[in-house]
């Protein structure tokens, strides 16, 4: 065999060689079996000698791929290393399954894409989880302190105590964590409530005990928080007034009565029912008889507290009943026309505004009542009656007074007309009185005399010209029969005419009966 022959046969072992490390190294970096074939089109190209390459290029250029392959092949690797260390160490932390891959063979690219995707889900799903953590750990922190309460089992004190980043972030632990929190939050809320209640006793009991106001405020300290040392610093308290109730037992008791009292106002009670709890008229003061006002006072706060909307109701219209009634007492003065500044526009306007809202507040409240009492399947009572029967009752009440005052009225202006009929009217004007004019001759006018029935000496006529009429300096006359004797003031006697002796005649008339004798002289117009 020729040389060249040899060496041909060499050269198709060395390609084929090189061919098959060529497809192990696509194998091992994963090229798809489309690449492949477009790789394997390109090394045909070249050993067909297409162009101008000859054989020496190709063998440079097939080296130079298959260096590139090799560093794809270590960098690829690299960064699944780097990836893989990443998703154990983030798994650990959140108590994750590790990222299932092949670490034998090279990732193809899409495979790490999709690595590196899974790995930045992870550092958010940490990132999210520490930030609730340490949230809820300054939360936990601050009910631990408000309560003074010390972690006492591995868990509080791995949430407390240990360092942040070495918790474990799991789904499970975040869940145990919120769990803490809500039960030490109820255990803030209930003894904030307790101290609440605390104080509130503690009030209750300075108000009944009348303790003075420096006594009160050396506890002031402790009258705001919840800690447990306010806490028992108020249940301290509590024991020293309840103790001291103890020893003034008849001076608590009569404070309760007050409170009570004030509570049946509030309510609405009557007498009836004011009566009903026997206790209260009770002198014997014992510590039974405190628990009977106590429980009794409980159960009318608690009674106001379910009527209290209804209760607010029935006090705006007994404000604005009494608002009304008051008007209209104003409305019956006769001193109100001289009012000042138009206070009686302005009342007479208020007086008609009530007369349109109390009805229509009667209305409003009628309805909550009747679905109030078909809620309770009771009746609802004010004053011991219905409050519409009770309503209805004021109402009435407030027409019969109308009326009697009307009546009243009447009767008095009837007996005030007869008086000034039989009498004579009182003048009109007592600080403008007339002065007497001078006696003289053209302007006396001498009355004749006229006979008077049922009247008296003090009598007096109205005058015909409205003025104010002066009792005569007369004396008395003798009785009827005697011939009567005139006295004049003028220099001489004048006879009086007979048309003004039959006009006074006339005028002195009253109800068709003549006045018996009583002679009027010497008036003067």
């Amino acid at each position: 065999m020729r040389r060249s022959e040899i060496v041909a046969e060499e050269s198709i072992v060395c390609l084929q060689s090189a061919l098959n490390h060529l497809r192990e190294i696509w194998e091992l970096i994963g090229i798809p079996e489309d690449q492949r074939l477009q790789r394997t089109e390109v090394v045909k190209k070249h050993i067909k000698e297409e162009g101008e390459t000859t054989i020496l290029q190709l063998e440079k250029d097939l080296r130079t791929q298959v260096e590139l392959m090799r560093k794809q092949k270590k960098e690829r690797k690299q960064e699944l290393k780097l990836l893989q260390e990443q998703d154990q160490e983030l798994c650990e932390i959140l108590c994750m399954p590790h990222y299932v891959v092949d670490s034998a063979s090279v990732p193809s690219l899409e495979e790490l894409n999709q690595f590196r995707q899974h790995v930045a889900t992870l550092r958010e799903t940490k990132a999210s989880r520490h930030q609730e953590f340490v949230n809820i750990k300054k939360q936990i922190i601050l009910c631990m302190e408000e309560l003074d309460h010390t972690p006492d089992t591995s868990f509080e004190r791995d949430v407390v105590c240990e360092d942040e980043d070495a918790f474990c972030l799991s789904l499970e632990n975040i869940g145990t964590l919120q769990k803490l929190l809500r039960q030490l939050e109820m255990r803030k809320s209930q003894n904030e409530a307790a101290c609440e209640g605390l104080r509130a006793r503690i009030r209750e009991l300075w108000d009944r005990l009348q303790i003075p106001e420096e006594e009160r405020e050396a506890v002031a300290p402790v009258m705001t928080g919840s800690k447990a040392k306010v806490r028992k610093a108020l249940q301290l308290e509590v024991d020293r007034l309840e103790e001291l109730k103890m020893q003034n037992m008849k001076k608590v008791i009569e404070a309760i009565r007050v409170e009570l009292a004030q509570y049946w106002d509030q309510c609405f009670y009557s007498q009836e029912q004011r009566q009903a709890f026997a206790p209260y008229y009770s002198e014997d003061y014992t510590e039974e008889l405190l628990q009977l006002h106590d429980a009794e006072v409980v159960r009318l706060r608690n009674y106001r507290e379910v009527h209290k909307e209804l209760f607010e109701g029935v006090q705006k219209w007994e404000e604005n009943w009494r608002l009304f009634l008051e008007f209209e007492r104003k409305a019956s003065d006769p001193s109100r026309f001289t009012n000042r500044g138009g206070n009686l526009l302005k009342e007479e306007k208020q007086r008609a505004k009530l007369q349109k809202t109390l009805p229509k507040l009667e209305e409003e409240l009628k309805a909550q009542i009747e679905m109030w009492e078909q809620e309770h399947a009771q009746a609802f009572v004010v004053n011991g009656q219905k409050f519409m029967e009770y309503v209805a009752e004021q109402w009435e009440m407030h027409r019969l007074e109308k009326e009697r005052a009307k009546q009243e009225r009447q009767m008095k202006n009837r007996k005030q007309t007869e008086t000034e009929m039989l009498y004579g009217s009182a003048p009109r004007t007592p600080g403008k009185r007339r002065g007497l004019a001078p006696n003289t001759p053209g302007k006396v006018r001498k009355l004749n005399t006229t006979v008077l029935s049922n009247a008296t000496a003090n009598s007096s006529i109205r005058p015909v010209f409205g003025g104010t009429i002066y009792r005569s300096p007369v004396s008395r006359l003798p009785p009827s029969g005697s011939k009567p004797v005139a006295t004049s003031t003028c220099s001489g006697k004048k006879t009086p005419r007979a048309g003004r002796h039959g006009a006074n005649k006339e005028n002195l008339e009253l109800n068709g009966s003549i006045l018996s004798a009583r002679t009027f002289k010497g008036f003067q117009i």
